[in-house]
């Protein structure tokens, strides 16, 4: 028997009261793969929601894997928020499967995105003018082999089928441009708002001021890196592409491509004579970076700066994106200033 909505009234205006009353809108439960992006989803749900993240602070998101907490969350999950498998291939399979019926807003996928190509090798300048491709990588940068990637256990994607270790031929670090970042703010406002009508408007406010702050971020990042913008700077992981393109840095080596394989001879010898002709005033150190790499290529004579990519050390949730713009820039400027 189906029990009435509401139980029996004594008076008939409270009874009209509770069924004309609005029903409590539901939050959407949402599931990021990195801080960076919880930090976006944190911004814009605002008060109503925290997002859950699935690659802890100071995990490597290209070997990441999921604890059962984890896996129970993106079972629960309403809507899923990541850059995609070529950044995680380690947890794609699995949100594939265990959140078949939440919404997925791949990052990477979307128009707006600005893609730029996958680095081999790292060993020369580039050059981030108007002739780069900052829409979706095409067809000319897939030349990319299986050894490129050993070891890549890369899963399906919904756009592009079965994603292959030969076929990853972006740059997945595509959170480091904050233009990137002002762009996914949005989407993850409209996929709120799919889910969730009754607090559209929340989402949107909560977006459009989150890209006034990271705004008001890009803008002092800016500011700290002018004076240093042309000084030549070597990184141990090639995962600042997007941050040098942003902000017009100068990078001329890195020790290791973006998907972080360890260097072989060959690379070693050529970063050695790169540096000789080109010396770096500067080491961009991942957390972690072998000593002894770094003493192989002479990065431990020059002054160096430890840079985390996810923002690690930084306080999370809402506040992590744009203190990550502004770190990363005064870390470099520090740095490449001595």
């Amino acid at each position: 028997m189906r029990l009435p909505l509401f139980p029996a009234c004594n008076a008939t205006a409270l009874c009209l009261t509770l069924a004309a009353g609005p029903a409590l809108a539901e939050v959407p439960r949402v599931v990021t793969d990195i801080p960076p992006v919880a930090s976006l989803a944190a911004m814009v749900l605002g008060d109503l929601g925290t997002p859950e993240v699935l690659v802890a602070p100071g995990a490597s998101a290209h070997g990441a894997s999921l604890k059962p907490s984890q896996a129970r969350a993106l079972e629960a999950a309403d809507v899923v928020v990541w850059i995609g498998p070529e950044l995680t291939p380690g947890i794609a399979r699995q949100i594939e499967a265990l959140a078949e019926g939440a919404q997925r807003l791949t990052l990477a996928d979307l128009p707006e995105t600005r893609v730029l190509p996958f680095r081999d090798g790292g060993l020369e300048p580039h050059d981030h003018g108007e002739d780069d491709d900052h829409g979706h990588a095409d067809e000319e940068h897939d030349d990319h082999t299986e050894d490129d990637h050993a070891g890549d256990d890369h899963a399906d994607d919904d756009h592009a089928g079965a994603m292959h270790e030969e076929d990853i031929h972006l740059d997945p670090h595509l959170w480091l441009d904050p233009e990137n970042a002002t762009v996914w703010l949005s989407a993850i406002a409209a996929a709120l708002s799919a889910q969730d009508p009754e607090n559209a408007q929340a989402y949107d406010a909560n977006a459009k001021a989150g890209v006034a702050r990271i705004a008001e971020a890009t803008e002092t990042a800016q500011s700290a890196l002018d004076p240093v913008r042309d000084r030549p700077l070597a990184v141990t992981h090639d995962a600042l592409q997007y941050y040098e393109a942003a902000f017009g840095l100068r990078v001329v080596g890195a020790l290791t491509d973006g998907d972080d394989t360890a260097p072989g001879a060959q690379r070693l010898d050529a970063l050695r004579a790169l540096y000789a002709e080109t010396a770096p005033v500067c080491a961009l150190a991942d957390p972690g970076t072998s000593p002894r790499l770094m003493h192989a290529v002479g990065l431990d004579t020059i002054p160096q700066a430890e840079i985390d990519p996810l923002g690690s050390a930084l306080p999370q949730g809402a506040p992590l994106y744009p203190a990550l713009v502004e770190d990363i820039a005064n870390r470099i400027a520090a740095c490449a200033s001595q």
